[in-house]
């Protein structure tokens, strides 16, 4: 990519305009309305891993977004990001991936949602199938990947370059949130979001238009403890550091310089107190049109699935060659796919059906993607928006927040584009990232019915994403797993090494399946109330043991152990079900705490309902959707989705020497010819009930005997 493309989004979106009303003219008899308008090959590299020769492409799509349309009518602000034609312009980064001969493709296309702006590619084993895939832009906040120029030109990351939302050529401004968690000392610090920067920056570097106050603690049901305001001489919009005390160096907020400029720095007169939690609200200006890079990843599938070429003529690579598609995304991508389809996306300009199957992972959410001032990067801390309006597939009531019925695919049911879905998940969704609503709805009484054209699996005891696997009984590592968020801490207890690899092989075949032949897959598996797998947050409804080594009883008497929904008033001109328009209130009030349900446990501590999994089955320990914060402003709570793993004693003497209920692995398996049965037996049964391919079967089998387990 060429260095002219490296500027701020004011004369780069500048630029796409005048080079879009050039091609409008050049290509007069191009068709009209809404797409795709131009693709750019930027480079072709060969691919290695796999036996059949693969290529990748990189390039960049241009397209124009009609406001009048009623499929873009959804966006909040599109009106407010048009330019003088009334056209909206968008520049997004994609990569290809294809088999060189394209006779060898199988006809299925990928089209993966980055998460965080992150690349990657299909895996080795898509390839070996001789499957397409494709990765693009969505997200319009970070242009410049983690906010460093340099990401475009390497193609690190993915972005979306899209309009500031602006009134009579004005900008329009609007305050923003930002929180500062478990630092200390004279240097300034960065405002951050789940590990990129806070995208907007502050108006004016004048502090008495903004404030700093101090949290002196926040329980997990939103009840904060304040502390002293900072007064505005005393702090700055500024960078600091040894050599150059406060008031430091003023950052540049020009938002012609965004996002080079990112992160805002915070400095303050006498430093940071690592106790104190710091939160700054401040007016900003550069309010990103975010669903216009929503827009622009469904013009982009849709380009490459159904056109033959661009408005100059450059063809489609894979043009006549896709026969079925799926969108994928996840942990915060996944949650994109499934804010995308509550959008009506999933239906192009011209009323085709972009992707035929949907598969979120990880996710049981929608993504902040679609209101002025939201954060995308953000993961349901408090005061961060995602759980408002309907999380579930179905039409169902929300009588707890007093939103209308809905639901995910409201809008796709009407003209028949809603895809196939699989969805699957882990514990760790349900304690920190508030999935249980999707199963039962706010009022939390009665199972939702899944509609005929989705499909979930649960993963139980499992931590975001799985673990490492293996048949490791006591960890090598001493120390605790970080807390994924905004500086969270680490937490107490091992890291859960319960997978999901074997799932995710099994639901890959089955999503290509479903798509192309019409194979429907497995049948759903997760906890419900009806069958009492899913029960109150507390350790008598759970049926947890007490006395397990590491876990205090404290953690079970907390008020909403398990994260809460929160019921947020951001203010008059938010749609509050639509979780679209303008919040006002930073931050928010919290009207209503709703408390989840998690899965019921057996003696040991591991979680009942759910897909077979091996290592479930066959225990070495308990193995912990939740993990509890070390150190630092949220000690003692759950640590931020991430799990946790508490080993069975090896012996019947260390059990009775540290009073641990659980049975020790010698009396439970006796020896380790006898734990590798218990693992062949557990592998027979996730085969036999189509959770297990035989490759991974046989695996997992191979491992356990290899393992030192008892030995």
């Amino acid at each position: 990519m060429h260095s002219r493309h490296l500027t701020g989004p004011r004369s780069r979106l500048h630029r796409l305009a005048m080079a879009t009303a050039a091609a409008a003219a050049i290509a007069a008899a191009a068709p009209a309305g809404a797409r795709v308008t131009r693709i750019v090959i930027d480079g072709v590299s060969p691919l290695a891993g796999q036996s059949i020769p693969y290529e990748e492409i990189r390039g960049r799509a241009f397209g124009e977004l009609d406001p009048g349309d009623p499929h873009n009518g959804v966006i909040t602000d599109i009106k407010l990001g048009a330019d003088a034609d009334g056209k909206v312009r968008y520049e997004t980064s994609f990569n290809l991936v294809k088999p060189v001969d394209m006779k060898r493709a199988s006809g299925f296309l990928w089209h993966d949602v980055p998460n965080r702006g992150g690349t990657g590619t299909i895996v080795v084993e898509e390839r070996e199938l001789g499957d397409i895939g494709l990765r693009s832009g969505w997200q319009a906040d970070n242009a410049g990947g983690t906010g460093v120029p340099a990401n475009r030109a390497s193609g690190t990351n993915h972005w979306v370059a899209a309009p500031v939302a602006r009134v009579g050529g004005e900008a329009v401004t609007g305050n923003v949130l930002a929180r500062i968690v478990n630092q200390g000392g004279r240097d300034s610090k960065p405002l951050m979001v789940q590990g990129n920067p806070v995208p907007y920056l502050p108006a004016t570097l004048d502090t008495t238009k903004a404030t700093l106050k101090t949290h002196l603690k926040e329980t997990v049901d939103g009840v904060v403890t304040e502390g002293r305001d900072i007064a505005p001489g005393d702090w700055a919009f500024a960078n600091c550091g040894p050599g150059n005390p406060f008031p430091g160096t003023p950052i540049d907020n020009d938002p012609a310089h965004a996002p080079g400029n990112l992160p805002v720095h915070v400095c303050l007169r006498d430093g940071f107190d690592p106790r104190l939690l710091y939160q700054v609200v401040y007016p900003s200006r550069n309010a990103y049109v975010l669903g216009v890079g929503m827009a622009a990843f469904r013009d982009v599938g849709t380009f490459f699935r159904h056109e033959s070429a661009d408005d100059f003529g450059t063809p489609n690579p894979v043009a006549g060659f896709v026969k079925g598609t799926a969108v994928r995304g996840v942990s915060q991508s996944g949650n994109m796919v499934r804010q995308f389809i509550f959008m009506g996306l999933n239906q192009d300009e011209r009323n085709r059906m972009v992707y035929d199957g949907a598969w979120p992972i990880i996710a049981g959410r929608r993504v902040a993607a679609n209101s002025r001032w939201a954060q995308p990067d953000g993961v349901l801390e408090l005061y961060q928006q995602g759980s408002e309006g309907p999380q579930w597939w179905a039409d169902w009531p929300d009588p707890v927040r007093r939103q209308p019925t809905g639901s995910i695919f409201s809008r796709c049911d009407r003209n028949g584009t809603c895809p196939k879905v699989i969805e699957h998940f882990g514990s760790a969704e349900v304690y920190a990232l508030k999935l249980t609503p999707e199963w039962i709805g706010t009022a939390g009484d009665a199972d939702i019915p899944l509609p005929r054209n989705v499909r979930r699996y649960y993963v139980p005891s499992s931590t975001h994403g799985g673990g490492t696997g293996g048949f490791v009984h006591v960890p090598a590592a001493a120390a605790g797993p970080i807390c994924p968020g905004n500086n969270f801490g680490t937490g107490t207890l091992a890291a859960n090494p319960v997978p999901h690899a074997e799932i995710t092989n099994v639901l890959r075949l089955a999503m290509r399946d479903w798509v192309l032949n019409g194979t429907p897959p497995p049948p759903s598996r997760w906890p419900t109330l009806a069958d009492r797998t899913l029960v109150d947050a507390n350790r008598a409804a759970m049926g947890f043991p007490s006395g397990v080594p590491g876990i205090p009883d404290s953690i079970f008497r907390r008020q909403n152990f398990a994260f809460p929904v929160f019921d947020y008033d951001w203010g008059p001109h938010f749609n509050h079900a639509e979780a679209s328009g303008v919040p006002s209130n930073m931050p928010p009030i919290i009207r209503k705490v709703i408390p989840m349900k998690v899965p019921k446990v057996d003696a040991d501590g591991n979680e009942m309902g759910g897909v077979p999994t091996v290592l479930v089955m066959a225990p070495l320990g308990t193995y912990l959707g939740f993990n509890i914060t070390a150190e630092g402003f949220h000690q003692g709570q759950v640590c931020n989705y991430v799990g946790g793993y508490v080993p069975f004693a090896r012996t019947r003497a260390e059990r009775m020497a540290s009073g641990d209920p659980r049975l020790s692995l010698e009396e439970r398996y006796g020896s380790h010819e006898g734990y590798v049965e218990a693992v062949r037996a557990a592998a027979a049964k996730a085969s036999a009930e189509g959770f297990l391919l035989p490759a991974d079967r046989e695996r997992l089998i191979r491992q356990a005997s290899e393992s030192a387990v008892l030995r």
